[in-house]
């Protein structure tokens, strides 16, 4: 039995492997639920919503170590920014860790699927938002490839701030936060999208590796449940990567809409037909 799920696993992260590096989305959308849904099938009771979150959030920390090399490879990192949104995101994170333990399992469900529900309004949104024209206090620029120049800034205060929060969702659900971060770049800072995601994803690593430190102070990480799903999310990134040129995006954010949507339903309903 225990190696049905170790092989479910694998193949859960494959897939959230590939789908995050195409949508530029964290597994933890995906792992989380599989988690509670998959290990308490087999064993009932086993996989708390801590469990699953700090288990879920770890495995981020190693695909989004992965992204984080490549990209400071590829000097697409605005580190300084990066270094402040940690400022914000590392104390959100270890407060995430305590806020998830407000939960059980039967609460957890209608708060994590209400959470699925609100990610798929802003997936719907997102698109349709222009970047905002603001004179913030901290104005940055950048020059890409091509040798376009591209003008952002911030504040020092609301960046921290939105960090805070991001953090904070990101180790109350194990997952990975970029969903939250990116569009607040693009749409209110301005950032040139490359750099947003390159640089979200360092912030995500750094506050996911302060959370799972917080998570396993407390005896949250399934061990066993991590390594059998990093290696195929591992795998799964550099496929995404590599097919993306290959498929339409469109198509496959319709998709990823329509599958959120249908996990967001199913564990709101789950709620309210074993309350």
């Amino acid at each position: 039995m225990m190696i049905t799920i170790v092989v479910l696993f694998l193949l859960i992260g494959l897939l959230a492997g590939i789908i995050g590096s195409l949508v530029g989305m964290g597994g933890g959308m995906f792992f989380v639920p599989a988690l509670l849904y998959v290990v308490n099938h087999f064993y009932p009771g086993e996989m708390t919503p801590q469990l699953a979150a700090g288990t879920s959030l770890f495995v981020i920390v190693v695909t989004a170590l992965s992204s984080s090399v490549t990209y400071l490879k590829q000097k697409k990192v605005d580190i300084q920014s990066a270094l402040l949104f940690f400022i914000g995101s590392a104390p959100g994170a270890i407060t995430g860790v305590y806020l998830n333990k407000l939960f059980d399992s039967h609460t957890f469900s209608l708060v994590f699927g209400l959470f699925q529900l609100a990610m798929f309004v802003l997936m719907m949104v997102k698109d349709k938002l222009k970047p905002r024209h603001v004179e913030w206090e901290v104005k940055r620029t950048y020059v890409d490839e091509s040798g376009t120049t591209h003008t952002y800034g911030y504040s020092r205060w609301l960046s921290i701030l939105l960090a805070f929060l991001v953090g904070n969702v990101s180790s109350l659900f194990g997952v990975g936060g970029g969903i939250l971060m990116v569009p607040v770049m693009l749409i209110l800072f301005r950032f040139p999208p490359h750099m947003a995601t390159a640089t979200s994803m360092c912030v995500i690593f750094l506050s996911s590796l302060v959370g799972s430190i917080t998570n396993i102070m407390h005896h949250q990480v399934a061990w066993l449940y991590v390594f059998a799903l990093a290696p195929g999310a591992l795998v799964g990134g550099v496929l995404g990567a590599k097919i993306a040129s290959r498929l339409k995006g469109r198509t496959l954010v319709f998709l990823l809409r329509i599958l959120i949507l249908a996990i967001a339903v199913q564990m709101i309903t789950e709620y309210f037909i074993y309350r």
